[in-house]
């Protein structure tokens, strides 16, 4: 009876052994299911998770952008409200500052010393449409502000590159002013488009004709002496043509090595990426 009654305990503590055992080995955490990785996977997914969230942005679409483009475009935003619109290629946001676009040039509406021009009021109307009272997003590109104070930028709303457009639909010049010049080609491709199909002022505001006027002798390298207008680049690199009659023609000399060249009509040389020097009278 004592050996049956010692066999039964062994048997139970035996019994409960391994029952503990196999209790310890279900519940035991090894290094591979340890907190520290549980983290790094909710890492992992939130690394995810914030890549996803940028991948999905909308309006994407940027007139052909490159990828760094429109990822700086949704990483460093400034979106701002448009208050006034002052002419075809100058607004007013909301805190004051003035925006004038980079890269375009519309007619003259609002400058004092000049009538309106040919085309002018329809650019004007034409850029109220476009951002008046919208949030437009803001993009520079080398330098912050030109000698007015104005902030040069380039402009979308939504998906739609205000300064591209203004040309693409005939209602700005290509106007290239270096060194901001990230989208001149761009521009230069728009307008030529523009000009050939003569869509908005392209059809409509006469075309300049060749000045008729004999250059100065010491100007032996123009072989056409009916294209006397200058198409000067200064040291900044900004390009810039002289009339017979502006200021600084007699002594601005072309030099065909350094790309500088010589246009028989104003709208040639605009339609190159070249703006009329300050110095020239309002007309000619």
């Amino acid at each position: 009876k004592k050996f049956l009654v010692t066999t039964g305990i062994i048997l139970v503590l035996f019994i409960g052994v391994a029952i503990g055992r196999n209790f310890h080995l279900n519940n035991t955490v090894s290094p591979a299911d340890s907190p520290r990785r549980t983290d790094a996977v909710k890492e992992v997914i939130l690394e995810n998770k914030s890549e996803n969230i940028l991948l999905l942005q909308p309006n994407d679409d940027l007139a052909g952008l490159q990828t760094s483009d429109k990822q700086n475009k949704y990483n460093n935003r400034d979106l701002v409200k448009v208050i006034r619109v002052i002419d075809g290629d100058t607004i007013e946001i909301q805190g004051g500052d003035k925006i004038r676009y980079i890269g375009v040039d519309t007619p003259e509406t609002v400058d004092p010393r000049s009538p309106v021009q040919c085309f002018g009021i329809e650019a004007f109307n034409k850029n109220k449409k476009l951002v008046e009272g919208k949030m437009v997003w803001l993009k520079k590109d080398i330098t912050d502000r030109d000698k007015y104070g104005r902030l040069l930028r380039y402009v979308w709303v939504d998906d739609v590159f205000i300064n591209l457009e203004l040309i693409q639909q005939g209602f700005a010049y290509s106007y290239s002013y270096p060194p901001n010049i990230k989208y001149q080609d761009m521009f230069l491709s728009a307008q030529q488009e523009a000009r050939e199909i003569k869509r908005g002022l392209w059809g409509v505001c006469p075309v300049a004709t060749p000045i008729k006027i004999q250059p100065p002798a010491l100007q032996k390298n123009n072989l056409n002496n009916s294209c006397v207008i200058k198409g000067n680049i200064s040291a900044s690199g900004e390009k810039i043509y002289h009339l017979p009659n502006c200021g600084s023609y007699e002594k601005t000399k072309i030099n065909s090595v350094r790309g500088e060249k010589w246009f028989c009509t104003e709208l040639e040389a605009i339609a190159a990426g070249w703006r009329k020097a300050w110095n020239c009278p309002e007309s000619y």
